[in-house]
């Protein structure tokens, strides 16, 4: 039901006609057992995709390591539907294995390129649609990526950073992590 929900949401908030949305997609987990992150996050692209928005216009951070597990039972492929079709799309993540960090993230948030290799972050504006979907692991405060934490203070001074770079004309964020309503006391 969550699933259908979401994917209503996106379809009703992204029209073809538009090619001013942007999406940055995270999956903060690694391993078989949380198979359902990269899953919903591997939907939330090929929805997008479908609905219109370019694919340079969607970051997708992922560990990338469940499709491809030996526990996997459908090599190469996810689901996040019983009866779904596969949503995998390797070429789509564009931050993989121990590049999928606060740092990074919040460097795709702020559209600042650091790193001497290229890496895309978010390149919108003032007229932008910009959607951020977060699927892992939560606390009070804090996200749970492979090998480290967001914390709530950073993910503010993000959304104000955002703000007064005028990055955006809306902003969703999509959370599903436990105690995600802790991540914006002060929105």
């Amino acid at each position: 039901m969550k699933s259908a929900i979401f994917a209503a949401g996106l379809i009703g908030a992204v029209s073809a006609a538009s090619s001013d949305h942007w999406a940055v997609l995270v999956a903060g987990s690694k391993g078989y057992w949380n198979y359902r992150h990269q899953a919903d996050v591997h939907h939330a692209n090929k929805i997008l995709r479908d609905n219109g928005v370019p694919a340079d216009q969607i970051i997708v951070m992922a560990f990338d390591d469940v499709a491809t597990s030996t526990q996997n039972p459908f090599p190469g492929e996810l689901y996040n539907h019983p009866d779904g079709e596969n949503v995998y799309d390797a070429d789509a993540v564009t931050y993989k294995t121990h590049s999928v960090s606060p740092n990074n993230f919040l460097e795709v948030l702020y559209g600042d390129a650091l790193d001497v290799e290229f890496r895309p972050v978010l390149r919108s504006d003032e007229n932008s649609k910009v959607f951020v979907f977060f699927s892992d692991h939560g606390a009070p405060g804090l996200l749970a990526f492979p090998s480290d934490y967001l914390y709530q203070d950073q993910l503010q001074a993000a959304i104000d950073k955002m703000t007064e770079k005028k990055m955006f004309k809306e902003l969703v964020f999509y959370i599903e992590a436990c105690e995600s309503g802790s991540m914006f006391p002060n929105l």
